[in-house]
């Protein structure tokens, strides 16, 4: 089963930190993504820039408003997106527990994990009524 991993980061966090303590961080990051590559358990994934370069949508007054920024207004923001392959919730549950990123410390990095939707179904029932 696919889950889909939302990894928040404290910007404010990350900018305290040394260029040393930085590439640290990053390489050991880049080490468990690798050995989850291996494993078969890394489906895909995305780091995002940062909530400065945000464009939030959304439906208001009848029409799409558009502003700058993330719509939440919260120190972590989404930082990236990581779609794992594993049994179950626990296991993704324990592949996710060890990766670096967690360590950073000072509530400086969590993630969300979310078991993805199946949308075959839905798809194919949607198809069919627009086929007639």
């Amino acid at each position: 089963m696919k889950y889909i991993c939302l990894g928040y980061m404290n910007e404010q966090v990350w900018e305290t930190l040394s260029e040393s303590e930085r590439n640290t961080y990053t390489d050991e990051c880049f080490i468990y993504d690798n050995e989850l590559r291996k494993n078969g358990h890394f489906v895909g994934g995305e780091a995002l820039q940062g909530a400065l370069n945000t464009t939030t949508l959304r439906w208001s007054s009848g029409k799409i408003s558009v502003t700058d920024g993330p719509f939440a207004e919260t120190k972590e923001q989404i930082g990236g997106i990581m779609i794992l392959e594993a049994t179950d919730l626990n296991h993704a549950i324990r592949l996710l527990s060890k990766h670096p990123s967690l360590r950073l410390g000072r509530g400086g990095c969590s993630w969300e994990i979310r078991p993805a939707a199946d949308l075959t179904a839905l798809i194919e029932e949607s198809e069919r009524r627009r086929k007639g």
